[in-house]
């Protein structure tokens, strides 16, 4: 039995007298002290890890003022604090151990768009996306482009002055920001825009903290003007931050913002920003370039650069190799085809824009000209993608690269800490190839891509961070990497910022930076804002990146095979692809409802981890507490359970807190498709939730859910006591008193009694080896879940009518248990015995050769995960999803003339839709055989998730993720529209909240079918 585990859960007492001073000051928005946030908390997207005392959620600028004046107070003068954004950074620069300041939870407001002077004002935790989806019924944009757009706040963007893809036609992040509102230490709050010379005379004149800084800041840029021009490199990625060269800009105007961009949140804390806006390119192309080296790919941008074209990102093998086995590769893969058998070793992505048509096609053609005059530069050959949809399909192909990178098998996996060097474009090449030599030189695997037209490399050098002999490599590659940078007339920091890397800015500032010193004493005089990072106003020191703790010492104590066991949990790099802010994005439902870090697959995975690391500590190996407490079952340990979750004993312990956030998860398993690194948090939560419940009793409703597929079977004979139980107010208020909401009715329609009518057999391997071997090739076995056999049987009784229409046998599956809320509640003993048996059946009837056919997607994918995973005797054989199935199936039939009377569009569930990218091309395909062109609905999760929706605990959370997307899709429905759902769940959850009752793709197929019979008999 695992023990208690115990973690400080209160914070020291100046942290908690601040604090109490803050909320007796009128502070309104949220603080959290529990150990999971500030464990939560303690990692972003780098190999440190820093915990911090607390975590403050403000409501808005005056809650900034707030904290900013308490923390002026005297007794609290020594406390830090660490603005933080999106927590996608690679370099550690929101991690502290005093107070974390989040405003992405709620100062999340677009104030104001003006499209006549094309700005926008935001809140410091507006994501980039968001933003760009409101501008985009305007024709505007937000222009500087990072690979972490749907997660990244324009506070973060700004703090470090971040910027991607297209930087040279479109800058960074500082060269579009007009305005920003910032609170310094000791309260002042103003906004920070650019000044005639009479308003900073004017700004100078105050006796304030505010003229104070303009002084300071004014008088170094003009006596060191020369330095500053001599220190600063003529680069498109500069040095961020105190950035001394762009104060006094070409048009004379003074710009302060150019001092606060990229400064880390170690100046003042941004409240508000107001943005310059531009058009939207009407027209855009991007040609891709496929190489046989990447070295080749390098040499040839720097002729694609001097065409003129908006930007050229250069991707190598590895992460391509990557990239052909992620979700988005489906959608992109024809513009990347083999070339006379031969893979790209690399490749050059080059974008084009323009106003209208005729230019841009011009601007290819000056392009693939080139490309056409000789092969040159080991070129295997091009693709070009025309208009935006193809365009930002690839584009997030490169996006997902960062990520893509940490989806290797083993310990060794890559890491941030030199990966966005910039040099003179024109030294590229030779930089690279001197990188590589340094790289290969200790034995390190790496993958790289970059934005070769401004220079910038990102390589990750793969490391185990819990081998000593590997973190030793991080100094040495470092110091090495600064060397060669600087050798090349270059920086090390080029477009991820500073972070723990800090050391290093005395060495490449120079003399100047000691003026840094000066600037930040003048903004932060106690040294209090993210101290350790750019520069330090006193005797406390830069920050050292072997000094700072790293994830790898704290996992030390985990091992490989503990690691190993829990489904990527520890392997989770942060990278925030969870942190996605759009409704429509399946991942991650819990996370887009609460805004609740925890309640995230990166929340999750590093909760998981440190529960882990508390076991290990005392000697605990969780897989062997498995074992036991398979061992140790039966009645007789319920009271012991009982016991240990009433004793007041157990209430501090971490994993309860663990659990509260596995609670939250609907086990739709977007995480494991669409993160870059496949943490799983269904696979790990449910290993979690049986060792847990080995120590505490577990809620009734559990029991029953786990039943609940033995029980439908035996409710059916009792069918008119069953329907009087779940429809009557009784029946369920007696449900909810178990944790649970109403059950659906039964419906009259037997699935059982109509498929002996229809004379549709129980397949049964013993029968099916009398078939002839063509007979068998027209055989279907359709292999309907207890929930849709019973509650739904019209999806499967129009499975078989369709299967006979298209000329094949259809035969139904044997009653079976599938297992999947087993395996979700964490009864993974019991799933491991139903699945085994479940496994042998149907692995028997797949040996004949007969087609196999699931109906329910989450149910389906099931056998392809959960059962591919059993221990000793997995599951071989392909269970198909129908639209599988039918693509080859109607593949043989003629195509229909397109039905244009009516409009057909298909909502998917999020598990098909993120666990089988294949899905909707399929569907298209079928439909397109039809003559439909069908509509996919872009929709998140319903907020059902299987018998999620139906736990009374879940209610809420449930119908206010159903309100994010899929409301509105109900609400837009027009009286001729088709609507079509694929998933049972979400077919309830509809029924349930709006009353409308909505077909499976398969009920509205048959029908079509049947309509045009002529047409499809052979």
């Amino acid at each position: 039995m695992i023990p208690r585990l115990v973690r400080p859960t209160s914070v020291d007492p100046l942290h908690a007298s601040f604090l109490e001073r803050l909320l007796e000051a009128g502070f309104k928005g949220e603080i959290e002290t529990r150990a999971s946030s500030r464990t939560v908390y303690a990692t972003d997207n780098s190999i440190y890890q820093v915990e911090p005392a607390a975590i403050l959620f403000p409501r808005d600028a005056d809650d900034l003022k707030l904290t900013a004046c308490i923390l002026d107070e005297e007794a609290f003068r020594h406390l830090t604090v660490a603005p933080r954004g999106g927590g996608t950074g690679t370099n550690g620069q929101s991690l502290t151990d005093g107070i974390v300041i989040d405003c992405s939870r709620h100062m999340n407001r677009i104030l104001e768009i003006d499209p006549v002077r094309r700005t926008a004002r935001v809140e410091a935790g507006v994501v980039k996306d968001q933003l760009n989806r409101a501008l985009k019924a305007y024709g505007l944009f937000f222009a500087p482009e990072l690979s972490t757009s749907n997660r990244a706040t324009i506070g973060g963007m700004i703090s470090t002055d971040a910027c991607g893809q297209g930087s040279c036609l479109y800058g960074k992040t500082s060269n579009h920001v007009l305005g920003l509102r910032v609170v310094l230490t000791d309260g002042s709050d103003f906004w920070s825009r650019p000044l005639e010379n009479a308003e900073l005379a004017e700004l100078c004149a105050r006796d304030d903290r505010i003229g104070e800084v303009h002084r300071v800041v004014e008088r170094i840029t003009r006596e060191k003007q020369e330095r500053i021009a001599d220190v600063f490199p003529k680069l498109n990625r500069y040095m961020t931050g105190y950035d001394l060269a762009h104060v006094r800009r070409q048009d004379g105007l003074f710009d302060l913002n150019a001092v606060l961009c990229g400064s880390e949140g170690t100046l003042a804390l941004i409240a508000e920003a107001e943005l310059n806006l531009l058009p939207l390119p009407a027209e855009v192309a991007l040609i891709n370039i496929h190489y046989s080296d990447f070295n080749a790919a390098l040499e040839d941008a720097r002729n694609l650069v001097t065409l003129g074209v908006a930007s050229v990102e250069t991707v190598d093998e590895k992460v391509l190799g990557l990239a052909r086995d992620d979700i988005v590769w489906s959608a992109i893969s024809r513009f990347f085809p083999a070339d006379d058998d031969r893979e790209a070793n690399g490749i050059n992505i080059v974008e084009v824009v323009a106003d209208d048509a005729r230019v841009l096609e011009n601007k290819i053609a000056e392009v693939t000209a080139m490309l056409e005059a000789g092969p040159g530069a080991n070129r295997l050959g091009f693709s070009v993608a025309r208009g935006h949809a193809d365009a930002e399909a690839i584009w997030t192909m490169r996006k997902r690269a960062v990520g893509l990178l940490g989806n290797v098998e083993g310990a060794v996996r890559p890491v941030p800490f030199v990966e966005d060097t910039a040099v003179p474009p024109e030294h590229l090449a030779a930089y690279i190839r001197e990188f590589r030599d340094l790289l290969d030189g200790t034995g390190v695997s790496y993958g790289m891509f970059g934005h070769v037209d401004a220079g910038v490399l990102h390589v990750r050098p793969a490391l185990d961070p819990i081998r000593p002999d590997h973190t030793a490599l991080v100094r040495r590659i470092s110091d090495d990497v600064v060397a060669l940078t600087r050798k090349y007339g270059g920086v090390l920091w080029g477009e991820h910022g500073k972070g723990v890397r800090s050391e290093y800015v005395p060495a490449f500032f120079g003399d100047l930076y000691p003026c840094l010193q000066e600037i930040k004493r003048v903004f932060d005089p106690e040294n209090r804002l993210n101290p350790g990072k750019i520069a330090s106003g006193n005797d406390r020191p830069l920050l050292k990146i072997d000094e700072v703790p790293l994830r790898g010492d704290f996992d030390r104590v985990l091992g490989s095979d503990i690691r190993a066991a829990f489904d990527n949990a520890a392997y989770c790099n942060g990278n925030g692809a969870c942190f996605d802010f759009d409704e429509t994005s399946p991942m991650c439902p819990s996370y887009k409802a609460t805004g609740d870090r925890r309640m995230s697959p990166k929340g999750r995975a590093a909760l998981m981890r440190e529960w882990l690391r508390l076991l290990a500590e005392k000697g605990i190996d969780p897989r062997r507490e498995v074992d036991r407490s398979r061992d140790a079952t039966g009645l007789w340990q319920l009271p012991r359970r009982f016991f240990n979750s009433v004793a007041p004993v157990n209430a501090d312990d971490f994993s309860h807190e663990v659990k509260a956030a596995m609670d939250t998860c609907l086990a739709c398993k977007a995480c494991a498709g669409q993160c870059p690194v496949k943490v799983s948090v269904p696979s790990f939560r449910s290993k979690f939730l049986e060792i847990y419940h080995g120590r505490y009793l577990r809620p009734l409703k559990d029991p029953l859910v786990a039943s609940i597929e033995t029980m439908l079977p035996l409710m059916v004979r009792v069918r008119p006591l069953y329907n009087l139980f779940a429809g009557t107010a009784p029946g369920k208020a007696l449900m909810r008193m178990t944790g649970l909401t109403a059950l659906p009715r039964l419906p009259a329609v037997s699935l059982q009694k109509e498929a002996r009518r229809l004379g549709v057999a129980i397949a049964c391997a013993e029968d099916l080896t009398r078939l002839t071997p063509e007979k068998l090739s027209r055989t279907v076995v359709f292999v309907p879940d207890v929930f849709t056999a019973h509650f739904d049987p019209d999806v499967a009784l129009a499975a078989i009518r369709l299967a006979r229409k298209l000329g094949y046998e259809p035969m139904l599956a044997a009653p079976h248990i599938n297992g999947k809320a087993l395996h979700v509640h964490g009864f993974l003993a019991r799933f491991e015995k139903a699945a085994r048996d479940t496994s042998a059946y149907l692995q028997g009837l797949a040996d004949l050769s007969v087609a196999l056919v699931g109906l329910d997607p989450s149910m389906t994918l099931a056998f392809r995960s959960e059962y591919r995973a059993l221990p000793g005797a997995p599951l071989k054989a392909d269970v198909a999803l129908p639209q599988e199935w039918l693509a080859n199936a109607l593949a043989e039939k003629p195509a229909l003339i397109a039905d244009e009377s009516a409009s057909y569009t298909l909502m998917l569930h999020c598990t098909e839709r993120t666990n089988a990218p294949a899905a909707v091309g399929q569907w298209k395909a079928v439909f397109r055989q039809l003559g439909i062109n069908l509509a996919i609905a872009e929709t998140g999760c319903c907020g059902m998730a299987g018998t999620f929706g139906h736990e009374t605990r879940n209610r809420k959370l449930s119908e206010q993720l159903y309100a994010l997307s899929w409301k509105p899709q109900l609400a837009g429905r027009q009286e001729d529209d088709v609507l079509m759902v694929t998933g049972y769940s979400c077919r309830s959850q509809v029924k349930m909240l709006d009353a409308v009752s909505l077909e499976h793709p398969l009920q509205v197929i048959e029908r079509l079918v049947d309509g045009n019979r002529s047409s499809f008999d052979s």
